[in-house]
């Protein structure tokens, strides 16, 4: 089996992992894959000087699973490495919430052992796709979590007129707007009352930002609907945020967003739910009566 691993290069912890990792695989016939700034980042802090033969020093990979130890963020970035490669990624975490890095520090051997014996399950997650009416070409144009539209100062509101397979349905007042997938919807979309939708949901959610009108709520459409969003500003232009990656775009410029050609696959333990973690990370449905 070869492994692809990826981490976040911010967090000492992800030394610790690291160690737990090449432990466990040193007595082991599999291949291990690791991006080249992790293994930089591993040897100047871990005292390990000799060199590793098998580096990802760009996208031009394959591996059986990848491995991203961080957390939510490195996940999506993991995700953004993987593209259309039809790689599995298991998310190690590292971080404060971690609900696509979901495999706690304690829990990493056990999570290795169920790789090896195939005990795992695997969700297949939608993504995004995003294009612009000027035509501009961007490295990565897909996200597993949201794509959200901004203002860009601090005073004013922007104004998004927003259709849905080409008819106009509203023009949100607000200081943005969240176009998310169910993945995204315990992200960003969550914080502002979006809905919660399970991961294997066939739906987008758009959820205004502080939104001007007390009327405007979330509102949940079909996957396969195109959605097209035109902004206005005060000052003539606007933030367009795709999974933490931002633009700075001009209102002439237009947005579409639909469903890409291709999905992410998550790996999880078999005892990993979505409900499970709900209920353990946002203490979903907890009763203080009890």
């Amino acid at each position: 089996m070869t492994i692809a691993i990826f981490g976040n290069t911010f967090r000492p912890t992800v030394l610790n992992i690291m160690e737990i990792i090449l432990r466990f695989f040193s007595t082991k016939k599999d291949t291990l894959l690791l991006d080249k700034e992790l293994f930089t980042y591993y040897q100047q802090h871990s005292g390990v000087h000799s060199g590793y033969q098998h580096l990802i020093a760009d996208d031009n990979f394959t591996a059986d699973i990848a491995l991203s130890i961080g957390g939510d963020g490195t996940f999506l970035s993991t995700a953004a490495r993987i593209g259309s490669k039809n790689i599995p990624i298991m998310g190690v975490n590292t971080g404060r919430l971690g609900f696509l890095a979901d495999v706690s520090v304690d829990e990493v051997e056990k999570a290795l052992d169920a790789i090896l014996h195939n005990q795992i399950n695997v969700e297949e997650r939608t993504l995004l796709k995003v294009d612009f009416s000027d035509g501009r070409v961007i490295d990565y144009p897909y996200v597993l979590n949201e794509v959200s539209v901004l203002k860009q100062d601090s005073s004013s509101m922007i104004s998004i007129n927003t259709y849905l397979n080409e008819e106009a349905i509203h023009s949100y007042h607000a200081d943005g707007l969240i176009v998310a997938t169910p993945t995204g919807s315990t992200a960003y979309s969550m914080s502002v009352g979006g809905p919660l939708m399970v991961p294997q949901a066939q739906n987008i959610i758009l959820s205004p930002i502080a939104s001007h009108s007390l009327t405007v709520r979330p509102l949940v459409v079909p996957d396969d609907w195109i959605i097209d969003l035109e902004v206005h500003s005060r000052n003539g232009c606007y933030l367009v945020t795709m999974d933490g990656r931002t633009l700075v775009l001009e209102e002439n410029v237009k947005i579409r967003i639909s469903k890409a050609e291709y999905r992410i696959r998550v790996a999880k333990q078999l005892n990993h739910t979505f409900f499970d973690s709900l209920k353990s990370k946002l203490m979903w449905g907890l009763d203080k009566r009890n």
